[in-house]
C-alpha cells in the first residue's frame, strides 16, 4: 500500500517510484530510484530537493484495478512497438523509443490521436514523415499519476486495435536517374550545380545516380532524355531546371508528354513551390526539381521533404501536398538548422 509521511519518518520505508532531482541548466536525473529504502543520510537531500513528504511502499498490496506508472508507460510502449524500433529501460516513470536502423518515421494519427485523448495517458513522439538514424529517439511513453486505472490502458490498446502506432520504413530506393536542362548548361556558360546537389542528397538514403545527362531546352529534347533515362530503369529520374512560367521553360510539358501521370505541379512550399511529381504506370516517380532545390546548399528545401518517402516506397498523393503548406514557409534563418526547424513539418 502506497501512503505519504513526512520526510524524517521515511527512514526504513521503500520508495515506490523514483525521485527525480533538477539542477537547473545543468541535469535532470533520478536521484532516488523506486525501491529505494530510504536512509538516515538520504533525509538531508530529501529535503534539499523539496521533498518534505514522501510516498512510500509499507508493503501492502495496490488498490485492485490499478497499475503503477511503470507499468502504464510499457503497456504504451507495447502499442507503438515494431521490429524497426527499440525501447529503453523505464526511468521515472518513462519509457523511451529509439530507431533500431535508419528509415522513414510514421504515426497512424487518428490511432495516435484517439489513444492521447483517452486521458492521464501520454504518447510524445517526433513528427510523422521523418528521417531517422540508427539510435535516433522517436518517442516517449508515460502516464500521468503515479497509478492509473487499468480500465484506461485497456481503453488505449483498444483504440490501438492491436497495430502498431508507429512504423519505421526501411529505404527501398537504389538508383536513380538526373536530367540537367537549360541552353546556358548544355552549353557551358553556367556550371551545372544540380547534379552533385542531388547525387549528395541521394546517397543520404543509399541511392545512386545510375544515368545522368545535360540537354538544351525544348520538349522534344528533354522528352529525348526522359525516354533514354528510362531505358536505364532506375528507381527514380530528376528532371532538373526549367520549371518556372518562363517561354523557355519547357520541363514539365516533356514530362506529361513522357507519359508521367502528374500528381502535382506546384507544391505549397517556399523555397520550393515549382516542384512537380508524377508516376509512370510502372510506379517510377518522375520529379521535376524548380531552382528553388538548390537555395542554399544545406538548407532543407522541397527535395529534402518528400525524398525521404519517396525513398521508402511511400506514395505521395495529391493530399500529402496540400497539407505541406503548414510549415511550409521558409523563415530564412542567418544560421539554417534544418532539420530542426518548423520548415516541412
Amino acid at each position: 500500500m502506497v501512503r505519504s509521511v513526512r520526510a524524517e519518518e521515511a527512514v526504513g520505508f521503500r520508495l515506490c517510484h523514483d525521485m527525480t532531482c533538477i539542477v537547473p541548466e545543468k541535469s535532470k536525473g533520478a536521484r532516488f530510484q523506486r525501491g529505494h529504502t530510504v536512509r538516515e543520510e538520504d533525509i538531508p537531500v530529501l529535503l534539499a530537493m523539496g521533498k518534505e513528504h514522501i510516498l512510500i511502499d509499507d508493503g501492502g498490496k495496490a488498490e485492485a484495478g490499478m497499475l503503477h506508472e511503470n507499468d502504464g508507460a510499457a503497456r504504451l510502449a507495447a502499442l507503438c512497438m515494431n521490429s524497426g524500433l527499440f525501447q529503453s529501460e523505464v526511468v521515472e516513470g518513462k519509457i523511451e523509443l529509439s530507431a533500431a536502423r535508419d528509415g522513414l518515421f510514421l504515426i497512424d494519427r487518428d490511432r495516435f490521436n484517439a489513444v492521447n485523448a483517452v486521458g492521464d495517458i501520454v504518447i510524445a513522439a517526433r513528427h510523422s514523415n521523418s528521417p531517422v538514424h540508427a539510435g535516433d529517439k522517436v518517442a516517449g511513453t508515460r502516464v500521468t499519476p503515479l497509478f492509473i486505472e487499468e480500465t484506461k490502458i485497456i481503453e488505449a490498446e483498444n483504440i490501438a486495435g492491436g497495430m502498431p502506432l508507429f512504423t519505421l520504413l526501411p529505404y527501398t530506393l537504389k538508383t536513380a536517374a538526373v536530367i540537367v536542362t537549360g541552353n546556358e548548361v548544355a552549353s557551358g556558360k553556367v556550371k551545372d550545380a544540380f547534379i552533385p546537389l542531388v547525387a549528395e542528397k541521394l546517397a543520404r538514403y543509399g541511392i545512386t545516380v545510375i544515368f545522368q545527362t545535360i540537354v538544351g531546352d525544348g520538349v522534344d529534347r528533354i522528352g529525348t532524355a526522359i525516354a533514354e533515362a528510362r531505358g536505364a530503369r532506375p528507381g527514380i529520374i530528376f528532371c532538373t531546371g526549367g520549371m518556372s512560367v518562363d517561354p523557355d521553360d519547357n520541363t514539365p510539358g516533356a514530362i506529361r508528354q513522357s507519359g508521367a501521370n502528374i500528381v502535382t505541379y506546384g507544391a505549397p512550399l517556399l523555397p520550393g513551390a515549382m516542384f512537380l511529381l508524377g508516376y509512370y504506370g510502372d510506379g517510377v516517380p518522375v520529379c521535376g526539381l524548380p531552382g528553388g532545390a538548390i537555395y542554399k546548399r544545406k538548407r532543407g528545401g522541397v527535395l529534402d521533404i518528400v525524398l525521404p518517402r519517396i525513398a521508402a516506397g511511400v506514395r505521395i498523393t495529391k493530399q500529402d501536398f496540400v497539407l505541406m503548406g503548414e510549415g511550409g514557409y521558409c523563415l530564412g534563418c542567418p544560421e539554417c538548422r534544418y532539420p530542426v526547424c518548423p520548415y516541412g513539418k
